[in-house]
């Protein structure tokens, strides 16, 4: 997809954040926060396939499709990024990206660490944010606490964990998320930054 086609003459392109975090550390609350504190930053709700949870809706907190769906999707090119995890697919559509980028919207993803390096390909310019916890040893805490996931579940979620947080160098900026306050204004911080710095 050309981006020059899409990109509106005289209209300022919007500005991209891309955030990262294992299960557990705290990302949804902290892109919560953040939403509700940027009136003009925007979400851009993935594709899955895997099942909603009890308290999650189609379209606000994920778009939920088939597995056949997502892989003609793939096989089309229309996902900015995709990744599987924890057994399922998990995705981006471009066109969303395009469309909101080039009518000056600025939008929040939140990806995994594989669809986060697939994406900053296709958009370098987006900012990249990673959520860290404490410690391991506080992440399984919480994800215990969470009680939706079953001791397997977490046993995996912790190795991946391990495996994300290894992986943290390639993100340009790094939260560790031990007092949800503090955290929310370095986050804050980075996005005021990039919205409103001169260029």
């Amino acid at each position: 997809m050309d981006r020059n086609v899409i990109k509106q003459e005289g209209k300022k392109r919007g500005k991209i954040f891309v955030v990262s975090a294992p299960s557990g550390a705290g990302k949804t609350t902290l892109c919560a926060k953040i939403l509700a504190k940027f009136p003009n930053l925007a979400y851009s709700v993935s594709h899955t396939t895997r099942k909603p949870r009890a308290n999650e809706i189609d379209g606000v907190d994920y778009f939920f499709i088939t597995v056949d769906e997502f892989k003609k999707r793939i096989e089309e090119n229309l996902w900015a990024e995709w990744a599987t995890v924890h057994d399922n697919f998990y995705g981006t559509s471009l066109k969303f990206i395009e469309e909101n980028v080039a009518d000056g919207n600025n939008l929040l993803l939140d990806i995994d660490v594989q669809g986060a390096k697939q994406f900053k390909r296709s958009f370098p310019e987006a900012v990249t944010i990673f959520i860290m916890p404490p410690s391991i040893n506080v992440l399984k805490e919480r994800l215990i606490k969470r009680g939706t996931d079953s001791d397997d579940v977490i046993i995996k979620r912790i190795a991946n964990a391990e495996n994300e947080i290894a992986q943290r160098a390639f993100y340009e900026h790094i939260i560790v998320n031990d007092q949800l306050n503090l955290s929310e204004k370095e986050m804050a911080d980075i996005i005021s930054n990039a919205i409103y710095k001169l260029t």
